[in-house]
């Protein structure tokens, strides 16, 4: 009897509970089903409002007025977006060209020499701002802008890279644009900017606005490209490099855009802008296991300035900002390679060390390093400064440098030979950045 009623029991709770199931998953199906047409619905009303709106597009051409029915998206197209003279897709650069006359100026000062220049930057620093440098450090930077339009200021933090940069540009009468380089950065548009499709817009950066500005100007203009390794130099600025490679500067055009407005700012040419000989590029560069290391591309490229020395403070005379143009600066420098050329006893020298260097270590000046020691001592030399300490300074930044990349042993082995070939070409007093470096490097291997 018992086995019995279980039996029954049972077999009531499998149908019951097969039921039940039937009754949800049939619940599920109809819910699916309601809500695909739900949304059926609400597709095709949106698609019969969107068609009663975009019935008919009118596009204003240069001559006259079209009208094209049945399209939704031709107003925003690229084609249209093209031929539209009511749209421009860079409103920072054509703001500038409204008022590009602003920026000639007639209040230059011309009557300074590059010495002066020099003495003059340091004390306004010194005194106006409270940022103290040493008279061979200003010395050092002033000739690399005269060599490069690519500075690295590199050292230890706290020592005043990015201050010195932001000093010379109050200093010109023209304030520098520091530009933080982001740890992503891989291109140039990370830079100068991109052309967005969704918002049909030019994103103009801060770089871009200054280097169009610049082309309407005789300014001196600084870029401070802050902690500039923080990404690899190589990679996001990469055109930058070549284009200052080309000996002529109307054939340094960097594209912005690929093709051309009829809206586009006056100054770009089919899509590009004219790498302005009135800007300078410095980098502040510190070196720790939060950065990458400088590629020889950039080093070869640039001038290089180290603070590793804090100054003291001092009290210098009095001293006012000088609106010196990049023409008349260009000037300065010309003079000062022209007045104060490399003694002929040197360029002996400096060939007798670059064989021994080539013989002993498999480094060589190369033409480029040459050139730039050519015009870099001279330039030393107007501001101020002796031959001998520009050499023992380019030296040491320069070409020493390449020491780093050698065998270690193999540069330890032949640093004491150097050093006396040093002292053999310029004396036991002379040239002691140099003999400083290849101190560091053998105590650092």
């Amino acid at each position: 009897m018992l086995n019995t009623l279980f039996l029954l029991s049972s077999e009531i709770i499998d149908i019951f509970t097969s039921t039940y199931a039937i009754i949800i998953y049939s619940t599920l199906i109809v819910s699916f089903i309601a809500i695909m047409v739900i949304l059926l619905i609400i597709q095709a009303k949106q698609a019969k409002d969107f068609r009663e709106t975009t019935q008919t597009v009118e596009l204003q051409l240069p001559d006259k007025a079209i009208k094209v029915k049945g399209v939704g998206n031709v107003g925003s197209s690229k084609a249209s977006d093209k031929n539209n003279k009511n749209i421009s897709r860079f409103s920072i650069l054509k703001q500038i060209d409204k008022k590009r006359e602003t920026y000639s100026k007639d209040d230059y000062i011309n009557n300074i020499t590059l010495e002066m220049f020099c003495d003059d930057f340091r004390n306004y620093s010194a005194n106006e701002l409270g940022l103290y440098y040493r008279a061979e450090d200003i010395r050092s930077f002033i000739a690399g802008l005269g060599v490069s339009h690519i500075l690295i200021l590199q050292g230890m933090s706290g020592t005043g890279k990015t201050s010195l940069a932001y000093a010379f540009g109050r200093f010109v009468e023209n304030p520098s644009t520091v530009i933080p380089i982001q740890p992503m950065w891989k291109e140039r548009t990370d830079l100068i900017g991109y052309y967005n499709e969704f918002t049909k817009h030019f994103n103009e950066t801060a770089l871009l606005k200054k280097m169009y500005e610049a082309n309407y100007s005789e300014d001196i203009y600084i870029t401070v490209l802050d902690e500039m390794n923080i990404a690899r130099v190589e990679y996001y600025f990469a055109e930058f490099l070549s284009l200052l490679e080309l000996p002529r500067a109307d054939e340094r055009y960097m594209e912005v855009v690929s093709d051309k407005w009829a809206t586009d700012p006056a100054s770009l040419k089919d899509g590009q802008i004219q790498l302005p000989t009135n800007m300078w590029f410095i980098g502040t560069a510190n070196n720790d296991d939060s950065t990458f290391a400088i590629s020889d591309k950039v080093y070869d490229r640039a001038m290089i300035l180290n603070l590793d020395n804090k100054c003291e403070p001092f009290r210098g005379r009095n001293s006012s900002n000088l609106h010196l143009s990049a023409k008349d600066f260009d000037r300065l420098i010309l003079n000062a390679q022209q007045e104060n050329a490399l003694t002929e006893r040197n360029k002996e020298k400096l060939k007798e060390l670059d064989n021994y260097l080539t013989k002993h270590f498999q480094v060589t000046f190369g033409n480029r390093i040459m050139m730039q020691i050519n015009k870099y001592v001279p330039i030393y030399i107007g501001c101020g400064g002796e031959e001998l300490d520009a050499l023992d300074d380019i030296l040491s930044k320069k070409i020493l440098r390449k020491l780093e990349m050698k065998n270690p042993i193999y540069v330890k082995n032949g640093a004491d030979g150097l050093v006396d070939k040093l002292n053999e070409l310029f004396g036991e007093e002379a040239m002691p950045r140099c003999k400083q470096y290849i101190h560091n490097i053998v105590n650092n291997i």
